[in-house]
């Protein structure tokens, strides 16, 4: 989500325009171009400053490309690029191109965290924990009861990754296309709305310059991913209170100036971004809210650093999450004895329900435990076993 990834990203599309141009016969042969050669002379601090100007970097980058392409003697190749495109169009498909790169590398990190979890969860299915509501000991649970909560989040999170789609952008200065029937007509237009995403590896959509459906659906995903993993660091850092004891952190991380200090920095990290990532994925949809006629005023430019600090984030935290799963240490004998001691207070709701029916009361008083556990286990293994649609592996292809 870089501005090298942009570049790269929203030449790659205007490549890909430029050729669909050539190959549907609306430019000449001689309009073929090898534009990714033409990246390294682009510079991109000048490009930045350029931006300025025209309100996005795309205006900037063609009259770059368009003067290298000249001074190569490719004048034809400078005449036909990026004809019948507008720079939205370029921006929001190199934009959502280098998102599904992300999105990619989150999944695969979610992938091997079902994995981790679904094995702690089998590991601790009968470890007995006391379970806290608003902070309290409540009633007995066992600690793979918990972590099935953590895991059905998990998935959660990656089936809304998985529901994401990938519209191409193509409208043209106001959303008609009107500039690309000019130059080629309506049916060879119509052909160019499918060639082009399909040489993208994106979908085929009605321009979307002012309807933000797939940036909004993008930062709600991404947040329902970081929601999940807050979740989990949030109890970790509750269960790993030296007066608690239950869970650790496996990174220990020290302190500047207390030699004694474990601090749970991963867990820390992750909290940090579970707890900033709502207010950008708010900004989106303000955004959204604020478009206005056939291409909005602010709306869309508050869009690409909301977009590319929230993926990152969320790449990051990813990673830090898969660290902190694969390090966690889960002290069961410090489980058993919390819940040793508080034995007649989280058993007090047992002893009323049990005076209710006249009964003495039951053993364990977990419930449905093993069913829930059962039902969070067979979830992630059905959704280890036929994953969703990943979403594109020739993005780096693309890239």
């Amino acid at each position: 989500m870089g501005g090298a990834a942009l570049l790269r990203t929203a030449v790659r599309v205007e490549q890909v325009w430029l050729d669909a141009l050539v190959d549907a016969a609306v430019a000449p042969p001689q309009a073929r171009a090898d534009l990714a050669s033409l990246v390294s002379d682009v510079d991109q601090r000048a490009l930045a400053e350029a931006s300025e100007s025209g309100g996005n970097p795309v205006m900037p980058l063609v009259a770059a490309l368009r003067a290298d392409l000249r001074a190569a003697g490719q004048e034809t190749a400078g005449t036909w690029l990026h004809r019948g495109l507008t720079s939205q169009d370029v921006m929001d498909t190199a934009v959502l191109l280098c998102a599904r790169e992300a999105v990619t590398a989150v999944r695969r990190q979610l992938g091997a965290q079902v994995e981790r979890l679904a094995a702690l969860v089998e590991e601790h299915r009968s470890t007995p924990l006391v379970a806290r509501t608003l902070t309290q000991p409540a009633v007995p649970t066992t600690f793979g009861a918990k972590a099935a909560g953590w895991l059905h989040g998990l998935l959660d999170a990656d089936d809304a990754l998985a529901a994401l789609r990938w519209p191409v952008q193509l409208g043209g200065a106001a959303g008609t296309l009107s500039a690309v029937v000019e130059l080629a007509g309506a049916e060879r237009t119509r052909a160019l709305r499918t060639s082009v995403p399909a040489a993208l590896g994106l979908d085929p959509s009605p321009p979307w310059h002012t309807r933000r459906t797939p940036v909004t659906r993008l930062g709600d995903a991404a947040t329902t991913a970081t929601d999940a993993w807050g979740r989990i660091a949030n109890d970790v850092l509750a269960l790993g209170r030296p007066e608690v004891g239950e869970l650790r952190d496996g990174s220990a991380g020290g302190s500047s100036t207390m030699p004694h200090k474990a601090n749970p920095t991963l867990a820390v990290l992750v909290r940090r971004t579970a707890l900033a990532a709502p207010q950008l994925a708010a900004s989106l949809h303000l955004a959204a809210a604020e478009q206005v006629d056939e291409r909005a005023d602010g709306g869309w430019h508050v869009e690409w650093h909301t977009l590319a600090l929230l993926l990152r984030r969320t790449a990051v935290a990813a990673s830090q999450t898969s660290e902190l799963l694969r390090g966690l240490h889960v002290d069961s004998a410090r489980m058993a004895a919390r819940l040793r001691e508080l034995d007649d207070a989280v058993r007090a709701e047992q002893h009323s329900m049990a005076a209710l029916t006249g009964r003495p009361a039951s053993g364990d008083y977990l419930g449905l435990v093993d069913d829930l556990v059962d039902a969070a286990l067979a979830r992630a293994a059905d959704h280890l076993a036929h994953p969703a649609k990943s979403t594109d592996s020739t993005v780096q292809e693309d890239l």
